[in-house]
């Protein structure tokens, strides 16, 4: 089954049952939920890690958002988001968090524009003005002039975003936040902003749906949905002036960076020449203190490991998918971080 089929059917289901997760499920498994940008390499990896070990690993795959308000809520093991906690949900959670790096990927500029079949050049000024409403039509004189002999049609730009909180929005508005001073200042960067215009999609694949379906459409989506629905993605220029293609090769170049000590770092607009400028770390979410409500020192433990099995053996799972491993830096500190992490106080691994 393709990754992309298989979230929409984890979706469907979040959607369809309202069962509310409760971390104290079975003793051999471990909840988690949020993003759904790593949701394939989630999948891969726990479903890997179960063949070896008993533990079941049930990831709800709900946007960043929504992993993180279950993560505040206590009714999962783990979050998954590709945005670091802001200032208002640390004060709800209102104990230490710990964010460990996973993996790094590229968020792409797909469109449906009909009769053109090759690669858009975008700049990020005129992407944040497509999305503030005020670049209105594909062949305006700003994106024929990155464009040279492409057939732009007379045709409007239909905007579409994610309907949710998500961390792919935090990761597009922080870019765009850095490339466009409107925006900047108008928007801003989070994982739900008021979009000024457009039609929202719910998670990856509702703004794939839209796209697909829909004639003038542009939206973001994370590079493996846009290579799974043979989707088209623009080339974007980064810092350095070069209009840059979304690899996994570019994307690693823009992640090539010493994380600090707590992991949470921008990548977007990188300063590399080569790297693509829409880049970004996914974190994995856990309480520091792992002593709370009614958890035991073995599920605590259980959470832990698994956390060392992503960023170690998991990562030959990063490449296949088009995400980016960790580099051997950034696993020192997220061995550290997770070393950190206590039961009663003392340390668990």
């Amino acid at each position: 089954m393709k990754v992309v089929k298989s979230l929409q059917l984890a979706i469907v289901a979040v959607a369809a049952s309202c069962i509310t997760l409760s971390a104290s499920a079975q003793d051999n498994t471990l909840l988690g939920a949020g993003s759904t940008f790593v949701y394939p390499l989630f999948s891969k990896i726990f479903a890997e890690y179960g063949q070896t070990k008993d533990v079941k690993v049930n990831y709800q795959s709900i946007g960043s958002g929504g992993g993180i308000l279950q993560l505040t809520n206590k009714t999962v093991d783990f979050g998954g988001s590709d945005a670091p906690l802001n200032a208002d949900q640390s004060k709800k959670i209102g104990v230490p968090v710990l964010h460990i790096p996973m993996a790094s990927g590229a968020v792409v500029i797909t469109y449906n524009i009909p009769g053109v079949t090759t690669a858009l050049n975008l700049t990020g000024k005129d992407l944040a003005d497509i999305y503030l409403g005020k670049i209105t039509n594909w062949n305006s004189a700003e994106i024929a002039a990155t464009n040279k002999g492409v057939k732009l049609p007379d045709l409007p730009i239909v905007v579409v975003h994610r309907s949710e909180g998500s961390g792919t929005s935090y990761i597009f508005t922080d870019y765009l936040t850095k490339v466009n001073t409107d925006w900047e200042k108008k928007i801003g960067k989070a994982s739900a902003v008021n979009w000024p215009a457009g039609l929202g999609g719910k998670g990856s694949a509702g703004v794939a749906a839209l796209v697909k379906e829909t004639p003038g459409t542009i939206g973001y989506v994370e590079l493996i949905y846009a290579l799974e629905n043979k989707m088209l993605f623009a080339n974007i220029q980064n810092k350095s002036g070069k209009f840059i293609t979304p690899t996994l090769a570019t994307t690693t170049l823009a992640s090539n960076v010493e994380l600090p000590a707590d992991a949470i770092v921008s990548l977007t607009n990188t300063d590399n020449p080569k790297g693509y400028p829409i880049s970004s770390f996914t974190w994995a979410l856990i309480y520091k203190e792992q002593k709370y409500s009614d958890r035991t020192a073995a599920k605590a433990k259980m959470l832990l490991q698994l956390m060392w099995y992503n960023i170690h053996e998991g990562q030959k799972n990063c490449e296949p998918l088009n995400y980016a491993p960790l580099s051997k830096s950034a696993v020192k500190v997220a061995e550290k971080i997770l070393k950190s992490a206590t039961y009663g106080g003392k340390a668990i691994l």
